[in-house]
């Protein structure tokens, strides 16, 4: 099921607070300004596939902007692919201004100051995704920011049909097909950056290829506690280590970032129903981790706290997870309300090599 967050219940006073929380938990820190006197109820629709949250809007006129103030106070950067589907917007960031109607998309980055200003109703699905994530030079990407595309021919229409239709069928795709769905996506935005300031670079496709089948089969055999480097090799006919090479690629390793897998999926398991049933040492076991001790000091280095004080605190925060940024809607197996640890790719080190103890 997909996550969700709508204000039509609230009286309109609250209307404006809540709106403004839930849309800076669902994107980034931003200021609001509504611009009715009774705000019109506000409704965000979120997904995940793989490094990608999709985020469907739908709400009354309104002004938000990001300041240097709040990117000062936020954390690594991101970018914001926002495709219109009612109203129209004006948008500005590095010192451009651009309209972007019903059918045309737009770019951000929040690592800089931007303003979108939206007269009436609107509807708009917008794909956040870490900077680190689109390989292309930033001087680039700044040249394409608060920038008009139509999605009507090109390499912009690639872009807009596909992304359309991934955010369409984004609650039906598995885990593993949807971060490969994701992995397209992006390839086809850096293939459009590419092509607007002129390059043609050369890639390793190859590379590309036996990562995502290797993450493929990492996820689906995540819960076996033998999952190791000589296995995952011997599975997809790699040497090990081609497979250590792959995710060195990543600046990871691949018992960082199997620990970092099930750890995030052990996070979002504590804080449902079945924490009762199974317990802390079961939730652990249950995602391949054989040894609680080792799952627990694994979980503090990771979150910044032991799993017992991560599900009391969690409890306790009373927050819209549809709308944080950090949470995970189903695509990849969240919890109701579970954030993923931040920066988890690549920071485990050492131990053994499955995660599991």
């Amino acid at each position: 099921m997909p996550a969700s967050l709508s204000t039509a219940r609230l009286s309109a006073p609250d209307r404006a607070q809540s709106w403004h929380e839930a849309v800076s938990h669902a994107f980034v820190p931003m200021a609001v300004d509504l611009l009715e006197e009774v705000p019109s109820p506000g409704v965000i629709v979120g997904h995940t596939l793989g490094p990608v949250r999709i985020l469907r809007v739908q709400a009354g006129p309104q002004v938000v902007t990001r300041t240097r103030r709040l990117i000062a106070d936020d954390g690594p950067p991101s970018l914001i692919l926002s495709l219109q589907e009612r109203g129209t917007a004006l948008k500005e960031q590095d010192g451009r201004e651009s309209v972007v109607r019903p059918g045309e998309f737009s770019i951000t980055d929040t690592s800089r100051v931007f303003r979108k200003r939206i007269d009436e109703g609107f509807a708009f699905t917008s794909f956040c995704f870490p900077r680190t994530e689109l390989d292309v030079p930033e001087r680039d990407l700044r040249a394409l920011t608060a920038t008009t595309f139509s999605g009507t021919e090109g390499s912009p229409a690639l872009v807009a049909t596909y992304f359309s239709r991934m955010a369409r069928e984004a609650q039906v795709l598995d885990e593993a097909v949807g971060r490969r769905a994701a992995t397209t996506a992006l390839d086809l935005l850096t293939l459009l950056v590419d092509d607007r300031s002129g390059r043609s670079r050369q890639r390793a496709p190859r590379n590309a290829a036996s990562l995502e089948r290797v993450k493929d089969h990492i996820l689906h055999n995540l819960r076996d506690p033998g999952l190791c480097p000589s296995t995952i090799a011997e599975a997809n006919f790699i040497s090990v280590r081609f497979l250590h090479k792959l995710f060195h690629l990543e600046n990871t390793t691949v018992s960082g970032w199997i620990r970092a897998q099930r750890l995030e999926r052990c996070s979002r398991d504590l804080l449902r129903p079945v924490a009762k049933e199974l317990g802390i040492a079961g939730i652990a076991r249950r995602w391949g981790f054989a040894n609680s001790s080792h799952f627990s000091r694994a979980f503090r280095a990771a979150y910044g706290m032991p799993p017992r004080d991560w599900q009391v605190s969690s409890n306790r925060a009373h927050r819209p997870s549809a709308t944080s940024p950090e949470t995970e809607p189903p695509s990849r197996d969240p919890g109701p309300g579970g954030p993923a640890p931040q920066g988890t790719r690549g920071r485990s080190r050492g131990g053994d090599p499955s995660g599991s103890g």
